[in-house]
């Protein structure tokens, strides 16, 4: 039942978002001239091109470890005449 609400909630916005999507686009009579298309058609390829490319290199590097925490050091105390430069 919670899941029927969730999805017609969801179809709504989905519509009214439509509508004031076409409501606006149609409300002017001016014409974009070719340049305004062409200018946003070259802004959504890349936009879509680095989303898609981030996203790659996102996958890339959790399938190959270099999101994994780094190695915690060895801890030392004062003492500790291993870790100290030869005099």
């Amino acid at each position: 039942m919670r899941v029927w609400i969730l999805i017609s909630v969801l179809l709504a916005l989905l519509a009214g978002a439509i509508y004031v999507g076409y409501v606006g686009w149609n409300s002017t009579d001016v014409a974009m001239p070719t340049a305004g298309w062409v200018a946003m058609g070259l802004g959504i390829f890349f936009s879509l091109v680095i989303g898609v490319g981030l996203m790659g290199l996102m996958f890339y590097s959790s399938r190959h470890g270099y999101d994994e925490p780094p190695s915690q050091p060895r801890s030392w105390s004062i003492g500790d005449s291993d870790h100290l430069p030869p005099p």
